[in-house]
């Protein structure tokens, strides 16, 4: 006797043979999540036209690759290594563009393998519970790490020059690199600092402007370089 909890967890190959309703249904299931998935990242984020695209037809992409290998360890070979020899040239994504990727495709492995209610479920606890971490305080630290970069004229010697305004207004101020510019007439320096609560990032600039000679001060977050795999 089958169940409503069957019905929702259970598979539409149950017998391992796809036919052509399962494939339809999994296909048209795979793409109404895919676009549910898509649609939830829009909320609150910023994002591209092409990155929405992809996650609304990853799940779907997915799908038909686990039908087509249907338990067979051969064609789960020839997939994976297919797969290996992709290598991505784009820049490195957020956190959260990863996590959408990786849901995007979970949906997929679940509906190529016939259970549509469980991807569709395990789509909405994912996004909601993504939604609301990211609306909260979870995981925010007490401090914000800042790079601050300081151009400095050659005559000036900077050493320590700028240590009592960090003190005021910093609570970590560490100084990561020193380079020659403009044919070495300058010096530009490379600070990362952890700002107190509530200090002023406008007054700390105006008091550097007054030792380094109204030259370039920039303030922005730490940017990470990531070296590009050949």
């Amino acid at each position: 006797m089958t169940t409503s909890t069957d019905l929702l967890f259970g598979s539409i190959i149950a017998s391992g043979t796809i036919t052509g309703a399962a494939f339809l249904m999994a296909t048209f299931c795979s793409l109404i999540i895919g676009v549910f998935i898509a649609f939830m990242y829009t909320i609150k984020n910023t994002y591209s036209k092409s990155y929405i695209i992809t996650l609304a037809l990853l799940p779907a992409i997915v799908q038909i690759v686990i039908m087509l290998v249907n338990g067979n360890i051969g064609a789960g070979v020839a997939v994976a290594g297919a797969f290996s020899l992709v290598r991505f040239r784009s820049a490195p994504g957020t956190g959260k563009e990863i996590t959408s990727i990786f849901l995007a495709m979970a949906v997929g492995l679940a509906t190529g393998m016939g259970y549509i209610g469980i991807a569709a479920i395990f789509a909405v606890i994912i996004t909601l519970a993504n939604l609301i971490l990211s609306n909260s305080k979870f995981g925010e630290g007490a401090d914000e790490e800042k790079t601050i970069k300081i151009t400095v004229p050659e005559g000036l010697d900077f050493e320590g020059i700028f240590d009592d305004i960090f003190e005021r207004y910093t609570t970590k101020a560490e100084l990561q690199e020193v380079k020659t510019s403009g044919m070495g007439s300058l010096y530009k320096l490379n600070y990362k600092v952890v700002m107190r609560a509530k200090a002023s990032t406008k007054g700390m600039i105006d008091e550097m402007r007054q030792r380094n000679g109204n030259l370039e001060i920039s303030c922005s977050r730490p940017v990470s370089v990531h070296s590009e795999e050949l």
